[in-house]
């Protein structure tokens, strides 16, 4: 059966801050690449996660997680010693805060020799992040010959920025992230990464700047403000639906997996931007990064409410 997605990077278990009860924390999983993944399986593609994972509890979870969705975690290798990375989630008046534990985790230890290379060479899309690249030196060249190996067997590659500056700092990472963009087919930044990677403030300034690097689209997320798609042909705005939001976490990742598993579907970069901009808004309405992704039947139900509204 041949894989839609294979998607690179760091899963991650993740305590969410509640905010009933101080100083509680619910547990739940993360990490941006497994959230893509499990959205993309959600909207029904055949997805496949690379990597690896500690022997403990956070990596049995995710494993346990992977299955009830179906994503293929036969290249998801298990380390005898280090252990799966960790992050806290608090609410604050500007969003939501990141602290993180996941230094020598054992996703940072993964290098290119422990690619799978005919899962790559035989996907439709891989899609892998800045995050992915962010922690450790070995991991982000992993990335790189990933895309490298994509490219050679005609196989679309797929980059998010995703721009932690607590794991590295902003020089380095605009140069290998923009590197990386180089090789990409299919560009997905948020707006506050790519203000500070490309020091443009315009939607369609950033989207021209990532164009401008060989992406053939570009998919930019603009949180509250929907989401701008652009070819170099052609570039389309789409608003936000209504929703009652309490937890933006994962959004942007839901965006991606919605946006790649529609593209892969259809074709077309605009029926998949519309699909995916509603798809992050429903994901919004729940907390964690992953429980409230939605599926297929939700998001075009919701789709089809829109319409009938406009009716």
């Amino acid at each position: 059966m041949m894989t839609d997605i294979v998607c690179i990077g760091e899963p991650l278990g993740e305590f969410n801050a509640t905010r009933g009860e101080a100083g509680a924390y619910r547990f739940g999983l993360g990490g941006d690449t497994s959230n893509c993944a499990i959205a993309a399986a959600r909207q029904g593609a055949k997805v496949a996660y690379v990597g690896a994972l500690g022997n403990d509890e956070p990596g049995r979870a995710l494993r346990a997680a992977w299955a009830q969705e179906g994503i293929d975690d036969r290249h998801v290798s298990t380390h005898a010693t280090a252990p799966t990375g960790l992050y806290f989630v608090a609410h604050g008046e500007q969003g939501h805060v990141f602290s993180y534990l996941r230094a020598g985790s054992a996703a940072s230890l993964y290098g290119a020799a422990d690619l799978p290379r005919e899962l790559i060479a035989s996907a439709k899309v891989v899609q892998a992040s800045g995050i992915s690249q962010a922690i450790s030196a070995s991991a982000c060249d992993a990335v790189f010959e990933a895309f490298e190996l994509a490219r050679q067997n005609g196989v679309l590659t797929a980059y998010d920025t995703n721009l932690r500056l607590k794991l590295w700092p902003l020089t380095r990472a605009r140069s290998i992230v923009h590197t990386a963009c180089r090789m990409a087919d299919i560009v997905l930044p948020g707006d506050g990464d790519a203000k500070l990677l490309t020091g443009l403030e315009e939607p369609d300034a950033i989207v021209d700047f990532y164009l401008g690097l060989g992406a053939k689209v570009v998919a930019l997320t603009l949180g509250h403000e929907g989401s701008l798609v652009a070819t170099p042909e052609r570039r389309q705005r789409f608003v936000p639906i209504k929703v009652e939001a309490i937890d933006a976490t994962g959004a942007g990742d839901c965006y991606d997996g919605a946006f790649l598993a529609e593209y892969i579907r259809t074709g077309d970069a605009f029926v998949a931007g519309a699909y995916a901009n509603v798809a992050a808004a429903l994901s919004t309405q729940g907390y964690g990064a992953v429980a409230p992704l939605p599926r297929r039947a939700e998001v075009e139900a919701r789709i089809a409410a829109e319409a009938a509204l406009k009716a």
